[in-house]
């Protein structure tokens, strides 16, 4: 059995980097699907912002989340573990506040950049460890955390507290979380510009509840006048026409996108940055949100929660200027858990033994890559599901459903993603030797966790 934990000793001989080492910012989003963005096919709105970062970089059209809701892929990403290893692989909740917290012993790619010299900080959605517990940010190798420890607090744009480090703030209830995020993050790159640092941006839009300020849906009203008398519930204040406040929400992450990238280049550190941009999951259908009105899973079958391609597809943009060469699109097969090592590489610094991830920085500089064997996802809601993409060029992917009550020997669907990549036709009738093949993938790539079980390992 693979290690899943790695300690701050495996990682003894790291290098403190030169000022050339890049600073690094990874904006993730929270449940933007693969279409919803112009550069990605998105029609209903535009995300110019979004989309030059594609032009002046270089755009992932087969990149794939940790997992297919919130938690577990934050999990993958910090640890460069996937589902089937890394220490959080659902969204397990503690009251009164937080979530499962990962280890202390957890070595994160954090804790990896700090002890070569990086300031770190997170703005944004945590979910991986309750204020003061061992997955606390600050104790996961963070300099800096500021927004919501909690994902269930981050349903509400307009909450009543947020954390600042281990503070935590009271709010009037009226303020927009996300400009307070938004506003923080920049002021810390501000303040930190002179040495290298990384940036983890995990912002909360579009994730429900689907709020914005007025200013913002106002346009999208008198273009989507059908949905005005539709009203959005989940948490906080009820909206009124939910495809409005959707593609409003869209709108203003992309203006934001667009003052972090100014920024960069009033500060003069636009040529010594890498930002690095993707989401966490395919597309929820939460508060009145309706993504097939918008195409958001982008043609592909499936949302979030499911392990077909539009819940796990996932969009990546990479903009480095003079390193990654402008509009350059990519089919390279990868996923969360090889941001890992990709950013280590990045930092000039070692890469810990065992991850399951593989540095995509040759790819980025137009180098020769290695590929995956395969990639592996395992989900626990729904009945337990998990699924496997493998072969030449990712031909094939197999997934295997309601495993809490079918067991390890579930039937498997295998489908050819060259020639079908909206999964509509399962051929596992017709190649009895892939789903051997399969089997073999699943079986390796699960080991036991004691509080993430299928209901055969219980």
């Amino acid at each position: 059995m693979r290690p899943i934990l790695l300690t701050l000793a495996t990682c003894a001989s790291l290098l403190i980097p030169t000022q050339a080492a890049p600073n690094i910012i990874y904006v993730l989003l929270d449940d933007a699907g693969y279409g919803d963005f112009s550069c990605y096919g998105q029609k209903k709105f535009q995300t110019p912002h979004i989309d030059r970062l594609a032009a002046e970089g270089i755009r992932f059209t087969d990149h794939y989340s940790g997992s297919t809701v919130c938690a577990p892929t934050r999990s993958v990403l910090m640890t460069g573990l996937h589902t089937g290893h890394t220490p959080s692989r659902g969204n397990k909740e503690v009251k009164p506040v937080g979530q499962f917290p990962i280890p202390s012993e957890t070595f994160t790619i954090t804790e990896a950049l700090k002890a070569a010299g990086y300031a770190t900080s997170a703005f944004g959605k945590w979910g991986l460890g309750f204020p003061d517990s061992e997955g606390d940010p600050l104790r996961q190798g963070f300099d800096r955390f500021y927004g919501y420890n909690c994902q269930r607090n981050a349903h509400n744009y307009y909450p009543t507290w947020l954390y600042d480090n281990e503070k935590k703030i009271s709010l009037d209830g009226k303020t927009y979380a996300h400009d307070l995020i938004m506003e923080e993050s920049l002021d810390w790159i501000s303040e930190h510009k002179d040495k290298p640092f990384f940036l983890y941006l995990p912002v909360t839009i579009p994730h429900a509840s689907l709020h914005v300020p007025e200013e913002y849906a106002a346009p999208f009203r008198k273009k989507f006048p059908q949905f005005e008398d539709k009203v959005g519930k989940y948490a906080g204040p009820d909206i009124k026409n939910p495809a409005a406040m959707f593609a409003g929400m869209m709108t203003k992450l992309d203006e934001d996108i667009g003052r972090l990238m100014q920024l960069l280049k009033d500060l003069k550190i636009d040529d010594n940055t890498i930002v690095l941009f993707s989401s966490d999951n395919g597309p929820h259908q939460e508060g009145g949100h309706m993504p097939d009105f918008f195409n958001s899973s982008g043609g592909f079958r499936g949302h979030k929660r499911d392990l077909h391609e539009g819940g796990i597809r996932a969009p990546m943009i990479a903009r480095w200027p003079g390193h990654i060469k402008p509009g350059t699109t990519t089919g390279h097969i990868s996923a969360h858990w090889d941001v890992f090592p990709t950013l280590c590489e990045l930092a000039g610094t070692p890469t810990p033994k065992g991850l399951d991830g593989i540095s995509f920085l040759p790819t980025l500089t137009g180098k020769d890559q290695k590929t995956h064997q395969y990639l592996y996802w395992e989900f626990h809601e729904q009945g337990g599901k998990r699924a496997v993409r493998f072969g030449d060029r990712g031909q094939w992917k197999a997934i295997q459903l309601d495993l809490n009550k079918k067991g390890p020997d579930a039937p498997i669907a295998l489908y050819d993603l060259i020639k079908d990549p909206a999964e509509k036709n399962d051929l596992s009738a017709q190649h009895k030797d892939l789903l051997t093949q399969a089997r073999r993938y699943f079986d390796e790539a699960h080991t036991e966790n004691e509080f993430f079980k299928f209901a055969w390992e219980k």
